[in-house]
């Protein structure tokens, strides 16, 4: 059965693409910051090089605007401008502030002999993510040895509708909360939020019986994969999983017995007191 935990910050108002925006009559709020993240966050759309009329669209900030915090976030090092095109790409300021997250994330460095474990027995990539608004991040991912497939590398992103992460992600957070990505996703998707929400609401079947989720060549139609999320000391949320190219994991075996093993694993991670 699925563990009983259920701890998350609630969640107010949402963006599109589901993040918490500015509260209403909030004095403590500072737009200005906000919206210079949101041009640093334009960058993960698709696009390693931005120019400003093309950060206008991502973020819907007036161009002035935008010129005004490229300006300055390139003077402090988070962005560089390459003359020849006239546009902008992230620098090594960013680079800096990920890797000092992922460096000191406790339950990395802990889970990593766990994940390791686990692959060599599965012949699985193991990971471990984060939520970013409607996606997942990964922040570790090992292989089994002499494995080629599925290197997930630190940074990468995974929609959250479709993939084991976030389904294990979407079920572990508060009713509330999960009414806020709800709203955020259906912006998101229009027509196609019906599909992906009849995904999730299996996905909350699964996890209410079986304590896990599953994404069955859903994210990508070669690839099947498990989730579990895992509570962490200061009610952060993250999820693990294991993914394999179908032809090596069936669905039948990822369900049978894989996906009990990884929510075994889950609670052997938490029970380290990260």
């Amino acid at each position: 059965m699925a563990r009983a935990k259920q701890s998350s910050p609630e969640l107010k108002v949402a963006s599109t693409d589901g993040e918490p925006v500015k509260p209403e009559k909030d004095r403590k709020f500072v737009e200005a910051l906000s919206r210079g993240l949101d041009v640093l966050r334009a960058f993960s759309q698709g696009s390693v090089i931005l120019g400003n009329q093309d950060i206008a669209r991502i973020t819907g900030l007036p161009k002035p605007t935008v010129s005004r915090m490229t300006y300055t976030l390139t003077k402090l090092g988070y962005l560089s401008y390459n003359t020849q095109l006239e546009k902008y790409q992230l620098s090594s300021g960013v680079l800096a502030l990920g890797y000092a997250y992922v460096s000191n994330l406790k339950v990395r460095q802990l889970a990593k002999p766990y994940m390791d474990e686990f692959a060599r027995q599965t012949n699985m990539s193991v990971g471990l993510t984060c939520r970013d608004r409607l996606h997942m991040i990964y922040v570790e991912n090992r292989l089994p040895p002499e494995a080629s497939l599925l290197r997930m590398d630190i940074g990468l992103k995974l929609p959250m509708a479709t993939t084991s992460a976030g389904r294990a992600y979407y079920c572990a957070i508060s009713d509330k909360a999960r009414l806020v990505i709800d709203d955020a996703m259906s912006a998101k998707y229009g027509d196609a939020w019906h599909e992906k929400k009849e995904g999730l609401e299996q996905a909350m079947k699964d996890y209410k019986e079986h304590g896990f989720c599953l994404s069955i060549g859903e994210w990508d139609r070669n690839i099947n994969s498990a989730g579990v999320p895992i509570h962490l000391q200061d009610g952060t949320i993250m999820a693990l999983t294991c993914a394999a190219p179908s032809y090596l994991v069936p669905a039948e075996k990822l369900r049978g017995s894989i996906a009990h093993q990884l929510a075994m694993l889950a609670g052997d991670i938490e029970s380290l007191g990260v």
